[in-house]
């Protein structure tokens, strides 16, 4: 019988080979494991119960492991854990990218995928907020409630993200007109263990920026500094007033 307390993953690989033993001695670490083998069952099990963390592969016939992922990211905000066969960077870049906490590279000891996974789920726990803490952030017309990770733009659109772009909007509007290089954006985003690259920075301020600038070709709120890193163009406000419960 599972113990409530206990971490529940979804390990999604198509490889009965790797999936079945590997599930068998995640069980035997203490987490309760639901292993299927391809997106669509995934999908059919996230609806049945919500997991702790999800081990993804990437490569899968059907719907691929990249694109379930951006669904759990940006749909379900689950940790995610990519499992990899190739060791080719760009697919890191990507998974990580689209807002993946991690990834393991195939063939993988199971002793560092455990540590992996208590990492990523240290980093996913939410400390109590501090008073200021869940008060909501406005900028240039744009509203952010940080509880409940919502985006309003200055019509009032709520505006979809996710996580990674939420973590590292946070990061901007906790210092507003500073400029902050891509090292200290790491630090303050997931940390050095997430390994993170450069580019995968660039790349989510690129997707951050067609969603809230005009003309991200020409940004006005979130800005480039040549050789030092990125600046929020913007005054903020923190207020307690709740743009969406207004509206609802």
């Amino acid at each position: 019988m599972n113990d409530t307390n206990q971490i529940r993953l979804l390990l999604v690989d198509d490889e009965a080979s790797l999936r079945e033993p590997l599930a068998e001695y995640l069980t035997r670490q203490g987490f309760a494991v639901r292993a299927v083998e391809d997106a669509a069952k995934a999908r059919s099990a996230l609806l049945e119960d919500v997991p702790d963390l999800v081990l993804l592969d990437i490569m899968m016939p059907g719907e691929d492991g990249l694109s379930l992922c951006r669904h759990l990211v940006e749909a379900k905000d689950i940790p995610t854990i990519m499992l990899t066969a190739r060791g080719e960077a760009t697919d890191r870049i990507v998974g990580l990218e689209i807002g993946a906490d991690d990834y393991v590279v195939k063939p993988f000891e199971p002793r560092e995928l455990v540590a992996r996974i208590r990492s990523v789920l240290r980093r996913a726990v939410k400390p109590p907020p501090a008073p200021e803490e869940d008060a909501c952030y406005e900028f240039e017309g744009w509203h952010l409630n940080p509880l409940k990770r919502r985006l309003t733009d200055p019509e009032g659109t709520v505006v979809p993200i996710s996580s990674a772009e939420f973590r590292l909007l946070v990061a901007f509007l906790d210092h507003p007109r500073q400029v902050l290089d891509r090292d200290r954006l790491l630090d303050m985003v997931q940390g050095r263990e997430a390994h993170l690259f450069d580019r995968a920075v660039d790349n989510q301020i690129s997707r951050l920026r067609r969603k809230m600038e005009t003309d991200s070709r020409d940004p006005k709120l979130i800005q480039t500094v040549w050789g030092g890193g990125y600046r929020l163009a913007a005054d903020v406000r923190r207020t307690n007033t709740d743009r969406g419960a207004e509206q609802g």
